[in-house]
């Protein structure tokens, strides 16, 4: 989750620009494209339709509804089917049925009367393809589409690089002089200093990556070790290899220092005894995905560090959305010299990790261990389901169980914690779960989520980049990982004594978090609600480091 420089209660679903930033430019290119641009009619209304942001695994739409005709418009039915797969998560500012993959929504009791020469818009997010045979009232949508502007979205890899959710985080105690060996402040400049220090007790080469897009230009390159970025250029229908641009790394007791140009978000990398073998599409880079069928990665022990960097400061967290493979901590020294760093595990940690997961029949084959006996990475429960490691429908029973519960009860959603009267309530209908702003309201309504929707805060949990739909959205992941809801009404709320507390359970995430010194980790995407992900944060960073640590 390279993390935004804006105000996290501003931006509320940066995390998908971790997934954006490096996988394909295509996104970019979807975030204007138009499902529908039909002839327009001066004598009827009209509907357009457009994908907001596209982020590979799910998609956010907007109709807007023109009244061109010559009458005012009582109410208002927009229809369309989706392909096979298709499906529509969660939706406001209209109501939803569907039927297969006929999906139809209606206006809600206060925007059905659309006057002649106005305008009405909702919004939904989905997954799969996107909308065709679109009908306004009956009759072809028409209109011509509207172009916009795409939102800077920022992960998990699924969804993607990510903002706080709450105030400013709390970073772990300054390291120790040991851990950080520069004593003098260096001044500001166009780059940042980032030095990587092995102390791993470990023999094997490391080589270092730094992997990015150019926030002033929007192209995706690779940084030097002098910090120099260079867009990538070439690639094919059928992935190339990209150039070589690994970085050499330190040996075991030793540190290399690069540069990172400002204006810069992305991932570091870092792997062990072997180079990572990165591809090129006509659409940007193809990153390593260990946990897929055929990638040239698998037996690479490596891991990432994600980043932001622009002239509100340096953004930089260790991940394990995807996976835990590598312990490391990060840091960052600020102009006045104070330092702040996190992720860093207890002794033995790694092990204690390892040890609990393959101690559970439910996840022990998303440790994943290579011929010669090293334990490369332990798989996330989302990427473990999707290469078949574990079940698919492994917290069904606990959703719909939490999820039902609020047919007898309202859920409070408060997601800044500063500004407390900003709240929503939630109930649920069937499968959807309805929320309310202070006015009574119908603001958002969300589908039942899948097993795969909570591992990946995505699909009927997809956060749209706005102020309402969003925040719910990421405050409902949160809970539904850390089996907080049905449990805790008000949200976000508990203690990290709390979370995980639920039958069945995120293992994966509870001993992560577990382990390490502060208690702080990014074991999935929306980590960040209540401020429980390893992330440092300085608004006028002077240097950086990344300790890889021993195992």
């Amino acid at each position: 989750m390279a993390v935004s420089p804006l105000n996290p209660e501003a931006n509320p679903t940066m995390r998908r620009k971790r997934t954006l930033i490096l996988s394909t430019v295509a996104v970019v290119a979807a975030a204007t494209t138009a499902w529908f641009a039909l002839p327009a009619s001066a004598a009827a209304p009209t509907a357009s339709l457009r994908t907001v942001s596209d982020w590979g695994t799910g998609w956010q739409g907007e109709v807007t509804i023109a009244n061109s005709g010559a009458t005012a418009m009582t109410s208002w039915k927009v229809e369309f089917d989706l392909p096979a797969g298709g499906k529509v998560g969660s939706f406001w500012d209209a109501s939803m049925t569907a039927a297969g993959s006929h999906v139809t929504f209606t206006n809600r009791d206060w925007n059905g009367n659309v006057p002649v020469g106005a305008k009405v818009t909702f919004g939904f997010v989905g997954s799969g393809g996107k909308p065709a045979n679109c009908k306004l009232n009956g009759a072809p949508c028409g209109g011509e589409a509207v172009s916009t502007t795409p939102a800077t979205v920022a992960p998990s890899t699924g969804a993607p690089t990510v903002a706080p959710t709450t105030t400013a985080p709390v970073t772990a105690a300054p390291i120790t002089p040991e851990e950080d060996e520069t004593t003098a402040v260096p001044p500001a400049g166009t780059v940042l200093p980032v030095t990587v220090s092995n102390k791993t007790g470990r023999g094997d080469s490391v080589f270092l990556y730094v992997l990015g897009v150019n926030l002033t230009t929007g192209k995706l390159g690779y940084v030097n070790a002098a910090g120099a970025f260079t867009a990538w250029t070439g690639g094919g229908a059928v992935p190339v290899p990209a150039p070589d641009v690994a970085i050499p790394g330190p040996g075991n007791g030793a540190s290399t220092t690069i540069k990172v140009p400002r204006n810069l978000s992305g991932r570091l990398y870092m792997s062990f005894g072997q180079k990572l073998d990165f591809r090129l599409t006509t659409d940007g880079l193809v990153q390593p995905a260990p946990w897929a069928g055929g990638d040239p990665n698998r037996d690479i022990l490596f891991d990432w560090s994600e980043f932001t960097l622009n002239d509100s400061g340096l953004w930089l967290n260790s991940s394990q959305v995807d996976m835990f493979a590598v312990p490391h901590i990060v840091s960052v020294t600020g102009g006045s010299g104070a330092v702040s760093s996190t992720g860093e595990l207890k002794p033995g940690g790694r092990q204690k990790v390892i040890d609990a997961v393959k101690a559970s029949p439910d996840f022990a084959k998303s440790v994943v261990t290579r011929a010669d006996g090293t334990v490369l990475r332990v798989l996330a429960p989302g990427k473990a389901a999707d290469a078949g490691l574990m079940s698919p429908t492994y917290l069904d029973s606990y959703i719909t169980s939490a999820w039902n519960a609020y047919t007898s009860k309202p859920l409070t959603v408060v997601p800044f914690t500063d500004q407390p009267s900003v709240r929503f309530t939630g109930r649920t209908s069937g499968n959807v779960m309805n929320f309310t702003d202070t006015t009574g309201k119908t603001v958002a309504s969300f589908a039942k989520p899948s097993t795969a929707n909570v591992w990946g805060c995505d699909g009927a949990l997809a956060a749209p980049n706005d102020q309402v739909v969003g925040p719910i959205a990421r405050t409902l992941c949160a809970a539904l990982t850390r089996t907080t809801l049905g449990r805790l009404d008000t949200q976000p709320s508990g203690t990290a004594a709390d979370f995980y507390q639920g039958n069945p359970a995120n293992l994966y995430a509870k001993v992560i978090h577990e382990n390490m010194v502060d208690g702080k980790a990014y074991a999935f995407a929306f980590d960040d609600v209540q401020n429980q992900e390893s992330l440092v944060h300085d608004g006028d960073p002077r240097q950086a480091a990344i300790t890889l640590t021993p195992f």
